[in-house]
């Protein structure tokens, strides 16, 4: 099963932190695919969050994050600004999938985002996040301006148009779409069936 995910997604915080233990217990794997809703909002029309644009929507998500985040033993804050850029820390995941540590990545730079409040645009920080990793951070910001990086990065989004995601986290199981951190039991259920 694929996990599109984005780093400035406050539901796909929450996913990343439940999808491991659920897909591990149900005897799957997961392929985690950061990719970059920009292109996609702005293909409709859109030049910020949703949450940012309907600010009843907004008020809504934060107050739901709050509860889920609470139900699976997690903090949530929504981090100033929303969204913050998170180019740089998708293109450092891109490659830390490649070297085996970028699903640990992830975890911590949603935590630092979403739970510590931190600025996750900062290269200093996302060198931190992957130093604090036992990896070589300086290395890794180095490495994600390759284009070898950015070009896999470009082609997870890419995709993720063509698949016909629209919102993150999504999940494709089977060829079958499933958007948000509430269908993350389906999709697992969907992808045991094949």
């Amino acid at each position: 099963m694929d996990f599109f995910y984005e780093f400035a997604s406050t539901y796909s915080y929450i996913a990343a932190m439940r999808i491991a233990p659920i897909a591990e217990a149900a005897g799957l794997t997961v392929r985690w695919r950061p990719f970059l809703l920009g292109p996609i909002f702005k293909a409709q029309g859109w030049d910020t969050s949703p949450f940012n644009l309907y600010p009843a929507k907004g008020r809504y998500m934060v107050r739901d994050c709050e509860r889920e985040a609470a139900a699976n033993g997690l903090t949530f804050r929504l981090p100033e600004p929303f969204p913050q850029n998170t180019l740089l820390a998708a293109r450092v995941a891109v490659g830390g999938l490649e070297d085996g540590w970028g699903e640990e990545f992830s975890r911590a730079l949603y935590r630092a985002q979403f739970a510590e409040g931190r600025q996750v645009g900062d290269p200093q920080v996302i060198g931190e996040i992957v130093d604090a990793l036992g990896q070589n951070g300086a290395a890794a910001l180095v490495r994600a301006g390759s284009d070898d990086i950015k070009q896999k990065l470009r082609a997870n989004t890419e995709e993720a148009q063509r698949l016909g995601i629209f919102g993150a986290p999504s999940f494709i199981a089977d060829g079958e779409l499933f958007w948000g951190n509430d269908r993350l039991e389906q999709a697992l259920a969907r992808a045991r069936e094949t």
